[in-house]
């Protein structure tokens, strides 16, 4: 079986999803429709991640199995969506990918997320919130860099991470981030131990 470059992945993750966006036209929600299948396992043997804002817990999967379960976490002060503007503080929802990690954090370790992804931007086109030339963009930058952009009216630098310089007390009674998914910082070092990047993590 031939090899898959780095290149031809990028073009695999970002042309998928617009396939399956086009071949669908219906103004339902898409991260709530992609969500219904996100949470099913891709194999018996995948690794995968479910933070859940209504339990506020963080489990990790083989497969059905659950391995660990971490709780009380902490989200966003602006609560979860399923559509997030920069600056509103709000946790998004979606399916994403780890693609890095920040072991200098003042969060102590820090997971970031794919956000906001092709989901998320087809989203705000739909929406208004970005006109064609911001979709347009994203897929520029996207398709350059491998990633998506940070700095849209979106937001970006969203991930899993510690509790690091925070207060532990106020982890344990409040959702304190910006829009991130803090655990302490022992839970974010066994995290960090399990997965890899590409790990795939649902946030619902």
């Amino acid at each position: 079986m031939p090899s898959l470059s780095r290149r031809r992945f990028s073009q695999l993750v970002l042309t998928a999803p617009l396939a399956l966006l086009a071949a669908d036209a219906a103004q339902a929600n898409l991260i709530d429709r992609l969500l219904t299948d996100a949470i099913v396992p891709r194999h018996d043997d995948e690794l995968w991640v479910l933070v859940e804002d209504r339990e506020a817990s963080l489990t990790i999967y083989r497969g059905n199995r659950r391995l660990e379960r971490f709780a009380p976490i902490s989200l966003g002060r602006g609560g979860a969506s399923t559509q997030r503007i920069s600056g509103d503080r709000v946790t998004p929802l979606g399916e994403f990918r780890v693609n890095r990690f920040n072991r200098q954090s003042k969060f102590h370790i820090f997971i970031g997320l794919d956000y906001p992804t092709p989901t998320h931007a087809r989203m705000a086109l739909e929406s208004g919130v970005y006109d064609q030339q911001d979709y347009d963009n994203y897929f520029v930058y996207y398709r350059r860099h491998g990633y998506p952009p940070q700095d849209t009216v979106l937001g970006g630098y969203i991930g899993i991470h510690g509790v690091g310089k925070g207060d532990p007390e106020i982890h344990q009674r409040f959702h304190w981030t910006e829009g991130c998914v803090a655990v302490t910082d022992v839970q974010v070092e066994r995290l960090t131990s399990l997965i890899d990047i590409g790990t795939r993590v649902v946030i619902r």
